[in-house]
């Protein structure tokens, strides 16, 4: 199984969407400092994520979703009670 997900920074109340194979241990991982690239925005709450089977699918949500740049789309998203889809 793979998963998309989206995280919010409670520091700056931003955004983060990636996608894994092992959620709690990716979330575990910003969380700890170990991903670089959020080190700086911790801590993080997962706000929302989705399952899938294939990767090929996850990715292609993945871009879907970061497509949306925060519009009416996205905010309506994460405003989706009872994660996943």
């Amino acid at each position: 199984m793979y998963f998309v997900y989206i995280l919010q920074s409670n520091k700056d109340n931003g955004f983060y969407i990636g996608y894994t194979s092992n959620l709690e241990k990716r979330i575990h991982e910003h969380n700890s400092g170990k991903a670089q690239s959020l080190k700086h925005r911790r801590p993080l709450k997962q706000t929302y994520f989705e399952e899938f089977i294939t990767i090929k699918d996850t990715k292609a949500r993945e871009k879907q979703i970061k497509s949306y740049n925060g519009g009416k789309s996205f905010k309506k998203l994460i405003n989706i009670q009872g994660s996943p889809r």
